[in-house]
């Protein structure tokens, strides 16, 4: 069982919204600095590239399935727009959520123009709709796409977002991927180091951020070796991994445990590798992930729970 840590509050958490705070983050990680993120923002990040697949489930074509899944998986919180939840929040009311400041679609390519991503709803706004909606609203997030021409414009969104969160009791999420036409790598583990580092230079308590690639090698210890520079880099900042495109479970479950026990990443940020499936096979996956994560199991322990073969 994984040794449960203190929690170390930031300095820009005003003393009256500590004891929030310390329960926001308590919530989502169990006292462990691990997360099991359910990733939903990609109704609008991949239109419907995901959701009308010949490989997704027919049940993922209603935006409602990730809301079934996320109420009854295991899963640390479930982050999506605002508007999405404004329609199926009430519904699931105890799910801990993250609200996406944040958002593009994937019509513009990289190579046409460097990404910009706005806020579409303000950390205030986010507030207002905790107190009015009554939701459990326990953190935000916002995607950085650093290297981008319009980096600067959306390190300030992120610094001031980040203050606000954090003078209003909840948790924030870096989503921070290097993209643009002077990025010549984005899943160099070098840049993704710095990618970690522009977090916790941010005050995130989270970052995501995706898995490196290599040209000379795929070899996953080789990997998961070199993913440590981006841990080391984050500091007090929790690295959470993107579960990335659909594939294997056996494959999927340990790459995780290597991730977690040879590169000391925090845990997983998983969307589609979930959502795509049917919704009891999703939750089945959302448990295996969070075995992982929260309670040292191996990755043939966590197949059996996928698998339902534990008993």
């Amino acid at each position: 069982m994984v040794e449960k840590q203190t929690i170390q509050v930031p300095a820009d958490v005003p003393k009256e919204k500590e004891a929030e705070y310390t329960k926001n983050i308590e919530l989502v990680t169990h006292g462990l600095r691990r997360m099991m993120l359910f990733a939903g923002d990609q109704k609008i990040e991949h239109l419907n590239d995901d959701f009308g697949s010949a490989d997704a489930s027919p049940e993922d074509a209603d935006p409602e399935h990730m809301f079934k899944i996320a109420s009854k998986a295991r899963i640390s919180c479930f982050a999506t727009q605002l508007g999405l939840l404004s329609k199926y929040g009430r519904d699931y009311p105890t799910v801990p959520y993250v609200i996406k400041l944040n958002s593009k679609t994937n019509i513009v390519p990289v190579e046409d123009k460097d990404p910009l991503s706005e806020e579409m709803v303000t950390p205030e706004e986010v507030v207002q709709f905790k107190q009015s909606s009554g939701l459990n609203i326990v953190g935000m997030g916002y995607t950085l796409y650093l290297g981008s021409e319009y980096e600067s414009q959306m390190l300030k969104e992120a610094s001031e977002a980040i203050l606000k969160a954090h003078q209003n009791g909840m948790f924030f999420i870096l989503w921070v991927y290097p993209r643009g036409k002077n990025v010549s790598d984005p899943y160099a583990p070098h840049i993704i180091a710095g990618a970690t580092g522009v977090a916790v230079s941010l005050g995130s308590d989270f970052v995501k951020v995706t898995y490196p690639k290599l040209i000379e090698t795929n070899d996953p210890i080789v990997l998961a070796e070199k993913f440590k520079e981006a841990v080391s880099a984050a500091g007090r900042t929790m690295v959470i991994v993107s579960g990335g495109s659909k594939m294997g479970v056996p494959e999927f479950l340990q790459q995780l445990h290597n991730q977690i026990h040879i590169s000391g990443a925090a845990g997983n940020a998983t969307g589609r590798n979930v959502h795509m499936r049917p919704l009891e096979e999703a939750v089945r996956l959302c448990d295996a992930i969070s075995a992982i994560v929260f309670d040292d199991a191996t990755p043939d322990d966590a197949l059996k729970i996928y698998e339902n073969t534990n008993a």
